[in-house]
């Protein structure tokens, strides 16, 4: 199944969105939109947010 993460769940302001037909994927295009928040490395922490808010669809 795909897996679909939403940055609104991390930050409210942010409309922005991804789905990805694997969770190594979509951890890659997080990473990436990541950057415009300011986070220019994913920390243990904030990895395990984002896994959180995962979703199969």
């Amino acid at each position: 199944m795909a897996k679909t993460f939403s940055c609104s769940n991390v930050h409210s302001e942010c409309s922005w969105s991804a789905t990805e037909n694997t969770e190594e994927d979509l951890l890659k295009k997080i990473a990436e939109h990541a950057k415009l928040h300011g986070h220019d490395t994913i920390t243990p922490d904030l990895e395990a947010k984002v896994k959180s808010f995962i979703k199969e669809v």
